[in-house]
């Protein structure tokens, strides 16, 4: 019991008395037991807490187990940033503590009175008793375990998610403010260009142009509006045809010529065609022409740039839905590919910060994976995330999916999904490699990463059906996910 633990009364159990047999009854694992049949019982302690007193700490060793007789108890737990969280109720009736000691680890939450309480606890060597001298009590722990077991696995898994994707939303606004910003700055830029637009063609209004002026005028714009994208150059012919383009529209008058350059370069104007426009249009009317076909290039290019932006907001909410709510329970029908590569984008911002070279090498024919399982992002998550920690600056990560007929069965032949995730990192140092799949094990300093460790990535990949295998050396570390078709 733990220091902080307030006992109101405290005393062995040396003759199960009628009170207390009337008790035991309301306790479901002790309900089929005869009257003889209780003396197993004998020797416990039973004890009375307070509200407020704690029974158990997180992340202690497990050393006894419990029936609540009467009261109520809850289980909470506290993350890394020290937020306390409920885990589960305690009603009376209940038993608990098996799940503890019969896997020797450590508590995964707290356990405090909400009210005064009056339990059994039986340490260690009791409760071994209590489990060979009862079978029908052995039976029901064991399935009250199996029950405990899947849904704190459940449970972990989900908040690991919540975890990492909380992880995630630092860059995932970033990635989201960079595309919003563009849009809105050229959407400001697209209206003062419509305002330009209109004022020049009130300009042109007064003028009166020739048939020949707005014959060019309309070849300028059909021009303009064919070109789907800016021409590609290198810098240096870019650099040479804009200063050669300026020049000559500064000798012929024209302002804001350097300003207008490139935008006229972008749709393959040159000197040479400026000159036949000359022809058709003499003195401020040149200058006056050529912006307008500035803001028209410009215009089209501005909205090529919003379209790209909403298609990037667009595929960032799409990638972060599929990450969110893929499985939740029900039989699916995935692309591993398609999984993948909203991974990709999620964690985009962190591969262009260490301007990692990233090689993908996806097959065109891979077979859909048939599961009610999930959890599959957070494999990826995991593995990309670890590969992007520890590649250096400008490092390498290589991402390949392929299918394979499994010979591990030959009474059960089926076609496997495979997926590697290496890195050209420092490697996993020798005396960590036996660990690393152990529950809560980490080689990275608090606060690094995801928070989702590479044991529960195991544990996922087994509900699967599935299994995880790696190699490590300096500059080469390799993870093979394999994963049936059909996971049932």
């Amino acid at each position: 019991m733990s220091e902080q633990t307030q006992i109101v009364q405290n005393h062995v159990v040396e003759e199960v008395n009628s009170e207390l047999t009337t008790l035991l009854r309301r306790v479901p694992i002790l309900s089929s037991l005869k009257d003889d049949e209780l003396h197993c019982l004998e020797g416990v302690r039973e004890i009375h807490i307070d509200k407020g007193d704690i029974l158990t700490r997180q992340g202690e060793l497990a050393h006894f187990y419990w029936i609540l007789l009467e009261g109520e108890l809850r289980v909470f737990a506290k993350t890394a940033d020290q937020h306390e969280m409920t885990l589960a109720k305690i009603d009376a009736g209940m038993a608990f503590g098996e799940l503890a000691l019969l896997t020797n680890v450590p508590n995964s939450g707290s356990v405090e009175a909400t009210g005064p309480s009056h339990l059994l606890e039986l340490d260690e060597e009791q409760f071994w008793n209590l489990m060979t001298s009862c079978p029908q009590v052995r039976k029901a722990i064991l399935g009250n375990m199996a029950y405990r077991f899947q849904k704190l696995q459940s449970t972990t898994v989900q908040q690991e998610k919540m975890a990492s994707l909380g992880t995630l939303a630092a860059g995932l606004m970033h990635e989201l403010n960079n595309p919003g910003a563009a849009a809105r700055r050229a959407a400001s830029q697209l209206r003062e260009n419509l305002l330009q637009m209109h004022e020049l063609s009130q300009k042109f209004k007064e003028r009166e142009l020739t048939t020949e002026q707005k014959n060019c005028m309309f070849d300028l714009q059909k021009q303009a509006l064919a070109t789907k994208q800016p021409l590609m150059m290198n810098s240096l012919d870019q650099s040479d045809a804009e200063e050669a383009l300026a020049e000559w529209m500064e000798s012929a008058n024209i302002e804001n010529a350097w300003k207008m350059a490139p935008t006229l370069v972008s749709i393959g104007m040159n000197a040479a065609e400026l000159e036949r426009v000359r022809n058709d249009f003499d003195g401020p009317l040149l200058g006056q022409a050529l912006s307008w076909l500035d803001a028209l290039v410009s215009s089209m290019q501005l909205v090529a740039t919003i379209e790209e932006s909403i298609g990037r907001v667009t595929d960032l909410v799409q990638a972060v839905k599929s990450y969110a709510y893929e499985g939740k329970g029900q039989r699916q029908t995935i692309d591993i590919n398609n999984s993948i590569h909203a991974t990709l984008i999620i964690l985009g911002h962190k591969l262009r910060e260490k301007e990692i070279v990233l090689e993908k090498s996806f097959a065109a024919d891979l077979p859909p994976l048939h599961s009610e399982c999930t959890g599959l992002n957070q494999i990826w998550t995991n593995l990309l995330d670890n590969a992007i920690d520890a590649v250096p600056q400008h490092g390498r990560i290589s991402v390949h999916t392929w299918a394979e007929q499994s010979t591990a069965d030959p009474k059960n032949p089926h076609t496997d999904l495979c997926i590697s995730v290496s890195d050209n990192g420092s490697g996993i140092p020798l005396e960590s490699q036996e660990h690393i799949f152990d529950p809560f094990y980490t080689t990275k300093p608090v606060g690094v990463g995801t928070g989702i460790g590479l044991g529960i990535v195991q544990r996922i990949v087994e509900q699967y059906n599935g299994v995880i295998r790696f190699s490590s050396e300096p500059g080469n570390t390799k993870f093979v996910v394999r994963l049936p078709t059909d996971s049932e």
